[in-house]
This record gives structure tokens, C-alpha cells and sequence, in this order.
């Protein structure tokens, strides 16, 4: 009676994959509740002056990349990535507006790159959970196949039994991961937005 309740347990673990992804037609592979969005667009973070040539010479400046690095890091507070922000805007003898420029031209690159890495790593992981899905499902029929055996094989039985415990154990590890690692697009979209923000305070 045990292991058929585990038989049915796993059919549904194999299943619930099916009923997550794909919550958008247009991104089959896009395991979020969140609707996916391939690119921020710099309407919705910049308000300020066009940036002009600053998309491309903000990567010829040293100080300007090393600072982008800096402020892109998540693991920095986005306090502390402000106040930094301004103080680079705002030092004595700069010019206020070609460094704001630049310094969020870096950021909106930087910021977008690590947002399409982090989607795009998603969709891979999304499609390593459908295999270990149809995985689940065929060492599940087999494992019901050979206890409806007579005799029964109980050795394998047991062998079979244990694997699946162990594959299903790692597609729930994988799907608590995805539903941390979804937040982190929205969280990168927030982060240039306040960032854009503080620049252009310090520009006006």
C-alpha cells in the first residue's frame, strides 16, 4: 500500500511541471508566474536627456566601468549604489550631465545583460525539468510495472524505488530554485529604475 501511495505521488510530481510552465503561448520554455519581458526597454527607466554617444563611450572610460561594476553588483545595497551614484554625478568639477549619461548608459547595458542571463538560464533550467519530468514518469511506470510482477523482483524493486526518491527530491530542489531565481529579473528592472532615478536628481 506504500509504494503504490508513492507510485501516485510521483505520477503527480511528473505532472505538476505541466501545469506550471507555460503560463504565456509566446515563451513555451518561461517557467514563471511573471510575464516575461526579453529586454528593459530604456523608456521605461530613463526619463533624462538621450544619451546619445554615451551608449557606446561609456565602456572607453575606466572609472565610469569600474563604477558600473560596482553598482550593478546586487549583492550592494541599492542605497549604498545611490549614494555612490550621486557622488559621481555630483563631484566637484564634473560635468554633471556627460557623467550621468555615461554612468547610466553602463548601467542600462550591464543591468540588461545580467537580466538576459538570468532569463536565459531559466529557460534552460525549465527544459532540464521537462526531461527530468518524462524521467520521473517512466521510472514510475516501470517501477509499478515490476510490483504488479509475479514473483516480485523486490531487490529491484527497492533499487527503482530509491532512484526515484532521489530524482524527484532534485526536481523539487530545481523548482524551489526557479520560483526564488524569478524574482530576480523584477528585482534587476527596480534596481536600474531607482538607479536612473538618483542620476537624474543629480543631473537636474
Amino acid at each position: 500500500m506504500k509504494l503504490r501511495m508513492m507510485i501516485g505521488a510521483l505520477f503527480a510530481v511528473a505532472a505538476s511541471i505541466d501545469v506550471c510552465l507555460a503560463a504565456d503561448p509566446r515563451y513555451p520554455d518561461w517557467p514563471c508566474a511573471q510575464a516575461k519581458v526579453p529586454e528593459i526597454s530604456l523608456a521605461a527607466v530613463w526619463a533624462g536627456p538621450p544619451l546619445d554617444d554615451a551608449a557606446e563611450k561609456w565602456k572607453d572610460d575606466p572609472k565610469v566601468g569600474a563604477l558600473v561594476e560596482k553598482l550593478a553588483a546586487r549583492k550592494l545595497p541599492l542605497e549604498d549604489a545611490q549614494k555612490a551614484a550621486a557622488q559621481f554625478v555630483s563631484a566637484p568639477g564634473t560635468d554633471k550631465m556627460a557623467a550621468g549619461k555615461l554612468l547610466f548608459a553602463g548601467l542600462f547595458d550591464t543591468l540588461n545583460a545580467q537580466r538576459s542571463s538570468v532569463m536565459n538560464g531559466l529557460e534552460r533550467v525549465t527544459y532540464r525539468q521537462r526531461e527530468a519530468a518524462d524521467k520521473i514518469r517512466k521510472d514510475t511506470i516501470a517501477l509499478q510495472a515490476l510490483q504488479d510482477a509475479t514473483p516480485l523482483d523486490q531487490p529491484k524493486i527497492d533499487e527503482l524505488g530509491n532512484q526515484l526518491v532521489w530524482e524527484t527530491r532534485i526536481f523539487e530542489d530545481r523548482r524551489r530554485v526557479v520560483k526564488f531565481v524569478c524574482e530576480v529579473p523584477t528585482i534587476i528592472d527596480q534596481r536600474l529604475f531607482a538607479l536612473g532615478r538618483t542620476i537624474q536628481q543629480e543631473m537636474e
